[in-house]
């Protein structure tokens, strides 16, 4: 893929940088390069290496879910300002 200046100024606009023009020049050629190398890449063969997404067991480090009672509802809306007796009443903020 041919890294063009107009392909700079756009990925610039959607990235929302302002590059001034020798930047815009510089990043050209860097690109150019970063492109250069992710065709060499793709020559490489790599039938026989290992996914990196499975190269380990992976273990889970959590504790076990655990049922505890929860505070009393009751006790919980009796500091509401404005409650309907199972919820919490909130103005309304979006019409």
């Amino acid at each position: 893929m041919m890294v063009t200046k107009e392909l700079v100024e756009r990925l610039a606009a959607l990235s929302r940088l302002r590059l001034p023009r020798e930047e815009q020049e510089k990043m050209t050629g860097e690109l150019e390069q970063i492109l250069g190398y992710m065709d060499v890449l793709k020559k490489l063969d790599t039938s026989g290496a290992e996914s990196l997404a499975e190269s380990g067991s992976l273990k889970n480090v959590l504790r076990e879910d655990e049922v505890i009672p929860s505070q009393d509802r009751e006790e919980l809306l009796r500091n509401a300002p404005a409650s309907d007796g199972e919820t919490f009443l909130v103005p309304k903020a979006v019409e």
